[in-house]
């Protein structure tokens, strides 16, 4: 019998893919950490490893480094979890040594029972019965029904947890706006960045993938203020509170929808900078979202007059013609009465909103931005305004 070991700090997640491969043949046990994994490994001898790279007291990536410096497991096969939004974290999976990088977002239990299977091949379970011949297996429309059924349930159950869930977010972020010190800081950044991390999972594993992909982003954010404390700015603590309240608005419109991929949208990005607009771009290439960029402000707002756009992104300081004064002027066009726009504007000026107000705009960022803060606004603003009923 074919044997797996999972790594994930999450019980529902690990129980819920335990049971799947158990369920099919597979001899599966579980871990917590790393270092419980690590231990269990050796005296367990699986065929393969399924590992969370976010993982408490050491790091997925530690682990895979761990497991490759031992010869009798040099060549095991390791998957991995990872999270899409954390592109630098899952470049140093593959240098440690992963046989493959799996998104948690999309990764349901099917997928991953199927990826096993291309990977150590089949197991049978003793006494199973035949099926056209072949042991162990059940007609395909059985396995899909049984699947939309477990899946249905499993968001059922997400649902009902999702009010304290966002209980819990708005405490902490009460907790961490008030907090006077980098230490008291810290740790609500923490708080917050394991509840969304599980909130991340279970969200992928129930197929609310909306609400995963917001979740996801959200954790990359909060997982580069835990590790890089000076990127604690105003501007990012507000951005986490627009996304926590986004979280809520999700938790109410985003459960229900059939359709849970991230909508196609269409972006514009106007910058006199180049360096400031690549940097966009690339932070909306995070969340696959397509765009559009120009440097002239007047260029953009004869795009603006003939084309539809779901989202803008101005920057404030342009020659010819400020972020303001464009905003204001768009408007007026019958197109954009009320698509979103987000000022990019220097931190000193941040906290004037009086004039990003006074023109139009719905949102600001500051510079120098985060690209994964920017990617989190972004998300934000493209889903509610395919999810929000039209006025």
């Amino acid at each position: 019998m074919k044997k797996i070991l999972i790594i994930e700090d999450d019980q529902i997640v690990s129980n819920v893919y335990r049971n799947k491969l158990a369920v099919e043949g597979y001899q599966v046990e579980a871990a917590l950490d790393g270092e419980a994994g690590l231990k269990l490994m050796r005296s367990f001898q699986p065929d393969a490893i399924v590992l969370d790279l976010m993982l408490p007291k050491m790091s997925g990536v530690d682990v895979i480094k761990e497991i490759r410096g031992e010869a009798d497991f040099a060549k095991l096969p390791i998957i991995v979890f990872s999270n899409t939004y954390l592109t630098n974290l899952i470049q140093d999976a593959w240098k440690a040594g992963a046989t493959k990088c799996v998104s948690k977002i999309n990764c349901s239990p099917k997928d991953l029972l199927e990826l096993m299977r291309r990977t150590i091949g089949s197991a049978v379970s003793p006494g199973r019965p035949k099926v056209d011949g072949v042991p162990g297996t059940k007609p395909a429309a059985v396995v899909s029904e049984a699947d939309a059924e477990f899946q249905a349930e499993l968001r059922k159950t997400l649902i009902t947890s999702l009010p304290g869930t966002l209980a819990f977010l708005r405490g902490s972020l009460k907790s961490l706006v008030k907090s006077d010190t980098e230490v008291t800081r810290l740790k609500h950044i923490h708080e917050l960045y394991r509840r969304i991390h599980a909130v991340n999972g279970n969200a992928g594993i129930a197929g609310l993938v909306q609400i995963a992909h917001m979740a996801a982003a959200l954790e990359a954010l909060l997982k580069e203020l835990y590790e890089k404390p000076k990127n604690i700015t105003s501007s990012t603590l507000r951005t986490i509170a627009t996304a926590v309240d986004f979280l809520g608005f999700l938790f109410e419109h985003g459960t229900q929808s059939d359709e849970q991929k991230i909508p196609p949208a269409s972006i514009l990005v106007v910058d006199d900078e180049p360096i400031s607009r690549r940097a966009i771009i690339y932070a909306l290439e995070k969340a696959q979202l397509q765009s559009v960029s120009v440097d002239d402000p007047n260029d953009a707002f004869k795009l603006l007059s003939e084309n539809q756009f779901d989202l803008v992104f101005l920057d404030v300081d342009m020659p010819g013609m400020t972020g303001y004064e464009l905003c204001t002027r768009l408007r007026h066009l019958p197109l954009h009465k009320k698509t979103p726009v987000v000022f990019i504007t220097g931190l000193s000026d941040f906290e004037n909103r009086t004039s990003s107000m006074m023109a139009g705009g719905n949102d600001f960022i500051a510079k120098p931005f985060l690209f994964i803060e920017l990617t989190v606004k972004a998300l934000i603003h493209v889903l509610r305004g395919k999810l929000q009923p039209a006025k």
